[in-house]
């Protein structure tokens, strides 16, 4: 527990009318109250031990006001960005270097809930984790890139600048494409399934047409390209054709649901791709599907409106035949839950069978801290991170895994030494209960697969790092741990130099898998052109 909890006689016990003033605070509407009454989703005694556990992270008394509580429920793009400035510029909050933050979002995006915006203390708004995790903010963007922008007047000229600056963010990174699936259908043709990605065997990843949208959007977004709505996005509209691919393939265990974010997904939309999985034979394989989604985070009250029963009943009903309901959120700082909106959310979604777990990322400037030299703090960072895992399992939760900055984007913004990311790891690990622990080591992805930083190791007097595949394009790979050479500031687990060793195990055999899957992909670009042009003549 932290070591920051409250002594017995500082002790704050709520009663319904501190819940009741918390409502109005967030501006719930009568529909989602009466939905927490009813389903007692928010008991007084729950509150007040959560609470008086991590008083320091708690917005449960809050100590500052709420300042977009009355506003709109929704701020988007540049003009969005532009009234959320204006409202803070009305209550006493200048933002600076305002060119350089408008930048940022010309080149990724900006949206921002109501809820989010309460969620920050703007009383002290430079120090909390989520203005970071929301805000763009100076320095994100190397200064010749923002000096570049700002010498730009024209319009036209400036946003020429943003797209061409777009393509060196590396926004597929890990080779993703190669992860399109694609099978032979019952004629012979080669088809494509362009919202899918199956890169391990066990788990189908879907980008349905209507998840490809976010409720906010993260300013370390590792899918900026997929809600930004680039050409090269992975995006599914024929629900039939995901079924025809996973007949095929009865390795598949896990449909994880993703975008953008999967809670948007109308319970319509959900029941054409899952009502199958209960009834169809061949698809008997399928156990899981994950929801992986931020609403937790950015919108709770979606989980919390009528209009969310029919996803709740689909979902019970999937798990009445033995299909097991996965709600994948993304928590990395302690304040994200503890409010009554957050919580209520997650206590519906496990009443009715929901398993609600964490996979989040460690983010500097978010989830990991500097000291004042400059240097990372280790023991700041983790006890981040162990408050939140006491908080997952006070709600019934528990991480799934706690994963590196992931290199797209401003990547060397949010990043942080390897060697610093091991430690506060290894001080979460050790600080927790076995129960309590992510699923694996700290882990970061690659076109390879996701590798586990397991720690250090001495050989032969040399310090070195051990790793080892926790998934892999070849799964085999897993069964083998390896070493790299320590290095105090590398932060990119695959620029990590092999030791003992000019190139690691499996090198030679990627890149035979990449060109293999790079001419497949190849083959089924120039069927669909064939296709298309067939139509046309049509």
């Amino acid at each position: 527990m932290s070591n920051t909890q409250n002594s017995t006689r500082d002790m704050q016990i709520f009663q319904q009318l501190d819940i009741d003033v918390l409502m109005d605070r967030h501006d719930l509407s009568e529909e989602s109250r009466n939905t927490i009454m009813s389903e007692n989703l928010l008991p007084p005694s729950m509150l007040s031990r959560m609470h008086n556990s991590f008083p320091q992270h708690s917005i449960l008394k809050p100590r500052y006001e709420a300042l977009f509580t009355h506003g709109k429920n929704k701020y988007s793009t540049i003009v969005g960005f532009r009234e959320v400035c204006s409202i803070l510029r009305e209550n006493g909050i200048e933002l600076t270097e305002m060119k350089e933050r408008e930048l940022f979002v010309e080149v990724y995006a900006f949206l921002a809930t109501k809820h989010i915006l309460n969620t920050i203390n703007w009383n002290n708004y430079l120090e909390d984790p989520v203005f970071q995790l929301v805000f763009p903010q100076p320095d994100m963007i190397a200064k010749e890139v923002v000096d570049e922008y700002k010498s730009i007047e024209d319009d036209g000229e400036r946003m020429k600048m943003v797209v061409a600056y777009r393509d060196k963010t590396n926004p597929h990174d890990g080779k993703q494409i190669l992860n399109r699936p694609s099978f032979y259908d019952e004629e012979g043709g080669l088809e494509a399934v362009d919202g899918g990605q199956h890169k391990y065997p066990q788990v189908f990843l879907l980008f349905d047409k209507t998840t490809q949208g976010c409720f906010a959007y993260c300013t370390y977004c590792f899918r900026h390209a997929q809600v930004r709505g680039d050409e090269d996005m992975f995006i599914q509209d024929d629900v039939a054709q995901v079924h025809s691919y996973l007949r095929l393939h009865k390795e598949v265990t896990d449909i994880l649901i993703t975008g953008g974010d999967a809670g948007y997904m109308p319970a319509s939309r959900l029941a054409a791709y899952l009502e199958p999985i209960m009834h169809d034979p061949e698809l008997m394989h399928i156990r899981n599907i994950r929801i992986a989604s931020r609403a937790l985070t950015y919108e709770p009250d979606v989980v919390l409106q009528r209009k969310y029963d029919d996803a709740l009943e689909l979902f019970g009903r999937l798990i009445d035949h033995g299909v097991q309901v996965l709600w994948m959120g993304h928590f990395s700082t302690p304040k994200e839950m503890l409010n009554i909106h957050t919580i209520a959310a997650i206590r519906r979604l496990r009443k009715h069978g929901i398993n609600v777990r964490s996979q989040s990322p460690m983010m500097n400037h978010v989830s990991l801290f500097m000291d004042d030299n400059g240097k990372v703090d280790i023991d700041r960072s983790a006890q981040n991170w162990i408050d939140l895992a006491h908080m997952l399992m006070m709600l019934g939760m528990q991480f799934h895994s706690i994963y590196c900055a992931r290199p797209t984007g401003e990547h060397g913004y949010f990043t942080a030494p390897l060697a610093d990311m091991d430690k506060i790891f290894s001080k979460i690990y050790h600080s927790l209960p076995s129960v309590a622990r992510p699923s694996r080591y700290i882990t970061m992805t690659s076109s390879a697969g996701k590798v586990s930083l397991l720690g250090t190791v001495t050989v032969n007097g040399d310090k070195a790092f051990a790793l080892k595949f926790n998934e892999a394009r070849n799964m085999k790979w897993m069964d083998k741990a390896f070493l790299a050479k320590y290095d105090e500031e590398e932060n990119t687990i695959e620029k990590l130099i092999p030791y003992g060793t000019e190139k690691y195990f499996f090198e030679d055999e990627l890149a035979q898998i990449e060109d293999d899957l790079q001419e497949k992909f190849d083959k089924s670009e120039l069927n669909k052109d064939q296709v298309l042009q067939v139509l046309k003549v049509e």
